[in-house]
């Protein structure tokens, strides 16, 4: 039997229930899931609980958790005071058609936070926050385009979801991450036409790819010229500082969106910006109409506010120095075993690469192949990532665990490894 197919073979046989469960579930959900993240071939896991750095799947097998629920449970799972904030808010109701403290709590612990924000608007989903910020940039300017980068994410909206895919549409303009003069060229030949340039400053879904000091500062002053709004989306970049990884510049966006993180491990999303522009919210002078039964929902509110109340300095120094030792550990494995890997990494965020190409992205990587079994190959060892390689370290985890983690995906890399001698 090939290395590969071992790795296949040894997940059905730790997983039989897991394989089960999703063939049930391909009766009644389309595709048999509902958010295609939590699908991969030949089936994914049925979890059943998860308990600070750790879950479990229908199987009973448990898992080291590097995603974290792609980057949101910071604080990993069921944290006490978090859960003990949930528990306590649902005493009192879960929601009202009205204001509430936590609702104001939240919102004065963010503005305080990110130096950009004089008001925040809150709604379920960062795909919610980039349709807000995108109706925000239309109506404020009276164009209809964007600007984004190729391999960029933004959410499940359609101008998003083209450039996400590396496409142009009607109303999505693209040009390479980190490409300055690409940016520039569209936004002098088309500024008039463009309501905002969308940009994460650190890409998340295109493998974990910083934005240089120079790119921001000429979009920044591009975007201005050009008449468009400059919007950030740091729905996983919060994560990623005090006053999220904006605070890294000198410049500021008109407006960021926000997301996982701040709810607490409870859908949730907002936008944020300056006075002048947020202003389309004043109900006497209203230019956009933003509603939402669970807007500012009373769970979210009470679970974000604990969980971002918990991020003191200390914390992001922490995770930050435990993605170092899980990156050099990876190094190492992967030096033992002479063979390729590059490992992107910003804070507590990294992206593994089956491959020695320099900050490669997850639009044009080669290792497609290999990278789907070294995931795999990671949960035959317990060990659960995203399946593109992407990992967001928690701050319960310790260096005890990460070095388990590393020994683990060591033997997992051995395994693709087989596999590529094999294939040669």
């Amino acid at each position: 039997m090939s290395s590969d197919a071992l790795v296949r073979e040894t997940y059905f046989e730790k997983t039989p229930l897991s394989a089960s469960m999703f063939a049930d579930a391909k009766k009644v959900l389309g595709g048999g899931n509902t958010r295609m993240s939590s699908y991969w071939p030949p089936h994914p896991l049925t979890i059943t609980h998860g308990d600070g750095p750790f879950m479990w799947d229908k199987d009973g097998n448990r898992y080291i958790d590097l995603v974290n629920n792609y980057t949101t449970l910071i604080h990993g799972h069921a944290h006490p005071r978090i859960t003990n904030a949930i528990v306590e808010a649902t005493k009192n109701g879960t929601g009202w058609p009205a204001y509430h403290e936590k609702l104001g709590a939240l919102a004065d612990e963010l503005v305080n936070r990110i130096e950009s924000f004089d008001r925040i608007r809150f709604v379920n989903s960062g795909t919610e926050a980039g349709n807000l910020a995108l109706t925000i940039a239309r109506m404020v300017t009276g164009r209809w385009k964007i600007l984004m980068a190729r391999g960029g994410y933004h959410g499940a909206v359609i101008e998003f979801m083209m450039g996400s895919g590396g496409l142009q549409g009607q109303a999505t303009y693209i040009a390479d991450f980190n490409d300055a003069e690409g940016f520039t060229k569209i936004l002098r030949d088309h500024g008039d036409e463009i309501a905002a340039v969308f940009l994460e400053p650190v890409m998340g879904w295109g493998g974990i790819i910083p934005a240089t000091d120079a790119f921001i500062e000429t979009v920044r002053e591009e975007a201005s010229r050009a008449g468009a709004l400059l919007v950030f989306d740091e729905v996983i970049t919060f994560r990623l500082g005090r006053g999220a990884y904006q605070s890294n510049f000198d410049v500021k966006p008109d407006l960021t969106m926000l997301g996982k993180v701040i709810g607490g491990g409870l859908p949730v999303g907002a936008v944020g910006g300056g006075e002048a522009v947020m202003s389309v919210f004043d109900p006497e002078n209203l230019r956009v109409h933003n509603a939402g039964t669970f807007n500012g929902n009373p769970l979210t509110m009470a679970a974000g506010q604990v969980a971002v109340e918990m991020l003191e300095d200390s914390d992001f120094e922490k995770i930050d120095r435990l993605a170092a030792r899980l990156q050099d550990g990876l190094y190492d494995q992967a030096k033992r075993l002479n063979m390729p890997l590059s490992v992107n990494r910003v804070g507590s965020l990294l992206n593994i690469f089956i491959s020695e190409d320099e900050n490669p992205g997850v639009i044009n990587r080669t290792d497609a192949e290999q990278i789907q079994l070294f995931h795999l190959a990671a949960m035959n060892e317990g060990v659960f990532l995203a399946s593109r390689g992407m990992i967001a370290i928690s701050t319960v985890l310790d260096e005890a665990l990460i070095d388990e983690a590393v020994d683990r995906l060591g033997r997992a890399l051995a395994s693709v490894k087989e596999s590529l001698v094999a294939a040669a």
